[in-house]
């Protein structure tokens, strides 16, 4: 060991200016071994730092390696595990456990006194030792120890003391009086001694020649204790005099503390009373508006809302610890809830009468409005009076100005007394509901009307000269229901059952028309529908607006944050929405958020404009199958609008519904048009010409594209097209490959001309493949048509010449055709005698006649095809006198009309006819 150990300070802790002090073989704990050593070491410069230091054996086993230091001061505890007994095993506490085994009790031993010894001298911080033996921790080192921590290795040098200036001074004039004190230091020692007793001599003289002061001294000291002692005396009287004052201050100062106590007391209770007079004190003015408040006039409204603050605050004030306690505070709160409750009451009830009133006021104009359009109705020459009446919606703003003044006791409602705000809630999306109901059923009566221009006879009006005792009956059942804000709506709900039923029974009529073909309208019946469906939905728009805007002004819903209320535990189920509500014990809990409460206020009390714009979109389908175009854009123009002022709204929403039926609609009316085109027949006995689907196709394409011009959703118009344009394609083909009275390539032709055409008119982007498709398809039916009805016009000259080409083709030179027996010149001039030019322009024209029954004069296409069958013709021409030029040179053979003959037959049978 002390070779390694020598090792180690040599190679490892030499070269970091460092000590070993100790040193013990160790492995860890419950593994495999792998000794390694502790080190204990301490650094040669100051200040002294002490490590524990892990070295171990490199993997080649030929030096060591310093592998972990750590710092003494960073130790915390170090566990012997076994004070009595003989345990290799110890525990050193780091940042954090670290178990070793040591290779002998001994080294461990040592290792941890070690430890101990450092930590008592160079550490503040002292370490915890525990299961350590009591000899290892020894509070006094001998000296021999005191000299070396690890044995006598280390030498422990006393601390040195300088000398100061003086004491260098002398000793260096002691030094010079004596010569040979550096070369006879014996000599010099004994003369210091002699000069030691010359000085301790005449000190003991000095001493004993004072003994006479010291005697005199002493006497001083006695008589001065005397008269301490008197002056004791003199001060023990005054203490006894000073004792009956002190006694008479303690109880003037007693007495001055509790005048003190008393007026701290007295300014504290002062203070409090203060506090709840100043807080809980509710002015009689504001009590007599609470109590008998004008609740109509605007002046009393604003008293009252006065009061109802002042008493929110007082019975919302913040009390000291023991106010609760005191009768008076518990009187005063009892008061103001009484008081609360009292005008609770009274403002729900007023609040409740004002919409029975709203609501008789307005179903009275709504009975006169019914009552004029039954009288038009019954006339149903009367056109102008069925036009008379406009389409437009009752403004609400002066029933929600006067509701607004009321908007801060709704908000005082909200905190004082949630059931009753909550009651008020409910009753007015009954009484709104109903009165919306009719109002929109009637607009959008109206409407149908104005689209249909027609209306019905019969049950709806029969009973509408009786208004005012339906009204009476109503009003009536409101009045009843108002009495218990959170009661029962029984007689609401039947008055909304029977109005629904009815307004149903009325609606169905409408629906029950014959179902108009596009083709019986025009485009003014068109724009007609158009600009009442946009009147419809501008209506409607400011109307939901304006109510959710109220709604959030007046029952103070602004707000995004989480009501005292409801949970989303239960729901009460509406006819339009969900209106979620839960009880606890009769508290009402929490509803999710007062955004989606405005939501739902407002699905209910708008609960008819989704099926009443549904049935109305069915209404303008059944009419025209193309109005959905209309009705796409218009939809989408709107949803747009209300997304971006916001998203989840009402408003977006239902119109967002809308807009998926009309999407239907609009698909609907694309496959109803592609099932047509496969449904079409054609006649047998007649010209086909330009098929009904694509004059269709060009009837919707024009339309559309007035229609979609700058649209939102002209993306859905671009996937239609290509659908339609698809199948009109398809299906030509189809009805050219079935028709027998017209030929393929006229009815390919004349119809794919005719999508070419409007495809350039309408200049479709989507449709430019399309376009160029149908315009290829065009020419080459045109070709083909050209050269299977002009076919050989000079058959037999023809049939001579394609024996001339195969017998060049056999691989006879031209100029030697003519020395062929059956193509000699005298064979090929017999032939060109029988096509003379009278002959030629008897073919022509009946060739005309031909092609002319074939077209039909929509397209007007005859003189197109008849001048590519002139150029057909000339080209035949052409080769044929080619043919005699090289087969048949210097023969002076050529045909009996030239290329101006033929020119001038074809102008003038085309004149002619």
């Amino acid at each position: 060991m002390t070779a390694i150990k020598h090792a180690l300070q040599r190679d490892i802790f030499t070269p970091n200016d460092e000590r070993l002090l100790s040193i013990v073989n160790v492995c860890k704990a419950g593994k495999k071994k792998r000794n390694c050593f502790l080190c204990a070491t301490v650094t040669t410069e100051r200040p002294v730092q002490v490590n524990v230091v892990k070295v171990k054996k490199s993997d080649k086993g030929d030096f060591y390696k310093r592998q972990t230091a750590w710092a003494l001061r960073d130790l915390a505890v170090v566990d012997a595990k076994d004070a009595a007994k003989e345990n290799p095993e110890f525990d050193l506490h780091f940042d954090k456990v670290y178990k070793w085994v040591a290779s002998s009790t001994a080294e461990k031993n040592t290792f941890i006194s070690c430890i101990w010894k450092l930590n008592q001298r160079y550490l503040r911080k002292k370490i915890d030792f525990i299961n350590v033996s009591a000899q290892l921790l020894e509070e006094s080192v001998p000296s021999e120890e005191n000299q070396s921590v690890t044995g006598g290795d280390e030498e422990v040098v006393d601390e040195y003391q300088e000398l100061n200036a003086r004491e260098e001074q002398d000793i260096e004039i002691m030094m010079e009086g004596c010569e040979y004190a550096i070369s006879n230091a014996e000599a010099f020692a004994e003369k210091l001694s002699r000069e030691l007793q010359v000085l301790d001599g005449a000190n003991i003289q000095s001493i004993m020649a004072s003994e006479k002061q010291v005697n005199i001294l002493m006497m001083l000291l006695d008589e001065a204790l005397k008269e301490v002692d008197q002056i004791e005396l003199k001060l023990s009287s005054y203490e006894e005099m000073l004792q009956s004052v002190k006694e008479q201050m303690d109880q003037i100062s007693e007495s001055n503390h509790l005048i003190h106590l008393s007026n701290t007391n007295n300014v504290k209770l002062l203070s409090e009373i203060e506090f709840l007079v100043n807080h809980m004190d509710l002015a009689k003015g504001h009590i007599k508006a609470l109590q008998e408040g004008d609740l109509a006039s605007s002046r009393g409204i604003e008293a009252c809302t006065n009061a109802a603050d002042a008493l929110l605050q007082c019975m919302n004030v913040a009390l000291r610890p023991g106010h609760d306690m005191l009768y008076a505070v518990k009187q005063q709160q009892q008061r103001f809830s009484d008081l609360r409750e009292q005008f609770a009451r009274r403002l729900a009830s007023h609040l409740n009468n004002v919409f029975v009133q709203q609501f008789t006021q307005t179903l009275l104009q709504l009975y006169n409005r019914s009552y004029y359009l039954s009288v038009s109705g019954h006339d149903q020459s009367s056109t102008l009076a069925q036009h008379s009446i406009e389409l437009t919606l009752p403004n609400h703003h002066p029933f929600h100005r006067d509701l607004l003044r009321y908007a801060k006791l709704m908000e005082w409602l909200k905190s004082t007394d949630y059931g009753k705000y909550e009651g008020l809630t409910k009753n007015y999306m009954d009484y709104l509901s109903r009165l919306y109901e009719r109002e929109i059923k009637d607009f959008f009566e109206v409407a149908k009307i104005k689209m249909t221009g027609t209306t019905k006879e019969g049950k709806k009006f029969a009973t509408l000269p009786r208004k005012e005792s339906a009204v009476k009956q109503e009003t009536e059942s409101l009045h009843g229901s108002s009495g218990k804000l959170t009661g029962s709506t029984s007689s609401l709900n039947k008055l909304s059952v029977q109005s629904s039923g009815n307004r149903r029974s009325q609606s169905s009529s409408l629906l029950d028309m014959g179902n108009m073909s596009s083709s019986d309208l025009d485009v003014a019946d068109r724009t007609k529908f158009d600009k009442i469906f946009e009147q419809v939905l501008s209506e409607l728009e400011p109307l939901c607006l304006a109510e959710q805007d109220f709604i959030s002004k007046f029952f103070k819903l602004q707000q995004h944050q989480s009501m005292p209320g409801t949970t989303m535990n239960e729901a009460e189920e509406t006819d339009g929405g969900t209106l979620s509500r839960s009880y606890n014990s009769g508290v009402p809990q929490v509803i999710s958020s007062e955004k989606d409460m405005i939501r739902q206020m407002m699905i209910k009390i708008f609960r008819c404009i989704e099926p009443e714009l549904n049935n109305l979109i069915a209404l303008g389908d059944k009419i025209d199958s193309f109005n959905s175009l209309y009705m796409l854009v218009k939809m989408s123009h709107h949803v747009w609008t209300a997304q971006n002022v916001d998203p989840a709204s009402f408003l977006s929403t239902t119109l967002g519904n809308v807009l998926v039926t009309v999407k239907r609609n609009f698909d609907k009316c694309i496959s109803n048009q592609i099932k047509q085109m496969e449904e079409v027949k054609i006649s047998k006995k007649s010209k086909v010409g330009i098929l009904t689907f694509v004059a269709e196709f060009e009837e919707f394409a024009a339309l559309a594209e007035s229609i979609f011009k700058n649209a939102e959703r002209r993306g859905d118009l671009d996937k239609a097209y290509i659908k339609l344009i698809r199948s009109v394609f398809i299906n030509v083909e189809k009805v050219a490959n079935e028709s027998q009275k017209t030929p393929r390539d006229v009815v390919m032709m004349e119809n794919f001309h005719h999508i070419f055409a409007t495809l350039s008119r309408l200049k479709i982007s989507c449709l430019e493949a399309e376009k160029k498709e149908a315009k290829q398809k065009y020419t080459d039916h045109l070709q083909s048509y050209v050269i299977y009805s002009l076919g050989q016009p000079l058959e037999k000259l023809n049939h001579f010449f394609e024996g001339v080409e195969a017998r060049v083709a056999q691989g006879i030179r031209e100029e030697e055709v003519s020395y062929q027996l059956a193509f000699n010149k005298q064979e090929l001039r017999k032939v060109i005698k029988e096509y003379p030019g009278k002959e030629v322009k008897k073919g022509l024209d009946n060739l005309y006649k031909k092609v002319d029954k074939h077209l039909c004069e929509e397209e007007n296409l005859l003189q197109v095809v008849w001048h590519s069958m002139q150029d057909e013709f000339i080209r035949q021409y052409k080769h044929f006198e080619g043919l005699i030029a090289r087969c048949y040179p210097g023969s002076g053979v050529t045909m009996e009309f030239t290329i101006q003959d033929i020119l001038d037959y074809c102008s003038s049978i085309a004149q002619s006819h």
